[in-house]
């Protein structure tokens, strides 16, 4: 997919997931190699306006990622974007994730593994399997020092050196399960909730060394969640549905979404409110910590991936047709 630009992102299904499944997944590692000099990431003026499927706030700054290896930043709420310097990939990023305000890392196919340590202007390479072509989706760091990324059929790297080498390790032990891990969220009190699929979550108290995993009354995939700032875990997926869990996972209560459209992702703005987005021009937005949501659907009918603060009154859409605003009624 990366070999084309205009793919509709209805056509990829929504999220990382389905974006990178298309390379033909075969689970074979090597070790990491340095990048070659025609797989930098191209400077471009559309870089803003190409496919992008997540962002990290970081302070004041937002750091988007995307195809082609497009890693963008904005220190500005999103009203002006620039793109990256050095970003040694042309792999689409699936996911971004900042250890503190200088120190990120980004993941997508082959296992591709990027770090930043100057707050997202230029990237390095870390990790590649250049014949596996794992893709991963999700990737978080308890520290400076030790770090997990997750990706499909229950793919689990680690890190315990800051990223510098990386080496996979099973979920579970023991486990037979080969789930897209399509999240990796960590709650308020440190623990790690993977979303994926089949009604699964995956659950962590140790900071990631050993999970377990939870049912929940749906048994379709589930595509990202956050931890709320009442320590809430909202969960969220297919077919407009989305969970809730006040007991780290325990226990699951639906949230009314009012809509059958596919949930991508989601923040929390610092009043509180909730803002999802997701397929088909979805934006759902809640004022009750995820019970309920009132569904707004975009007269562009455009698909998106995530969603972040903007200016104020609006939040910005990220997805096909890279960034846009989206004033909040």
């Amino acid at each position: 997919m990366k070999q084309n630009k205009h793919k509709p992102f209805s056509q990829m299904a929504t999220l990382k997931t389905f974006v990178i499944l298309a390379f033909g997944l075969a689970l074979v590692s090597q070790p990491a190699a340095a990048a070659e000099p025609y797989e930098a990431a191209h400077a471009s003026a559309l870089a803003d306006r190409a496919l992008l499927l997540d962002v990290a706030e970081i302070g004041p700054r937002l750091v988007a990622v995307g195809e082609y290896g497009h890693i963008i930043y904005s220190d500005d709420d999103g009203q002006n974007w620039t793109q990256a310097a050095n970003v040694p990939t042309r792999n689409t990023l699936t996911s971004v994730t900042f250890v503190n305000n200088k120190t990120g890392f980004a993941v997508g196919p082959d296992a591709t593994i990027l770090k930043t340590e100057d707050g997202g202007l230029n990237w390095t390479l870390k990790h590649i399997e250049r014949r596996g072509e794992n893709p991963l989706f999700g990737i978080h760091f308890a520290d400076d020092q030790n770090g997990l990324a997750v990706g499909a059929f229950s793919t689990v790297m680690q890190t315990s050196n800051g990223g510098e080498t990386w080496f996979s390790r099973t979920l579970i032990e023991g486990s037979y399960d080969d789930f897209h891990l399509n999240d990796l969220i960590k709650m308020a009190d440190g623990t790690l909730i993977i979303p994926a699929e089949f009604g699964t979550v995956y659950k962590s108290v140790n900071g990631g060394a050993d999970f377990t995993a939870l049912t929940t009354p749906y048994e379709g995939s589930f595509w990202g969640g956050m931890s709320l700032q009442n320590g809430d875990i909202l969960i969220w997926g297919m077919r407009g549905n989305a969970y809730l869990s006040s007991d780290s996972g325990e226990s699951w209560r639906k949230s009314e979404t009012g809509s059958d459209r596919s949930i991508s992702g989601g923040t929390q703005l610092a009043d509180g409110t909730i803002v999802l987005t997701g397929l088909s021009g979805l934006v759902l937005v809640s004022n009750d910590n995820g019970k309920s949501f009132a569904a707004t659907v975009r007269s562009d009918r455009l698909s998106f991936a995530t969603v972040s603060r903007g200016k104020k009154g609006a939040v910005n859409l990220y997805g096909d047709p890279g960034v846009k605003q989206h004033a909040l009624q």
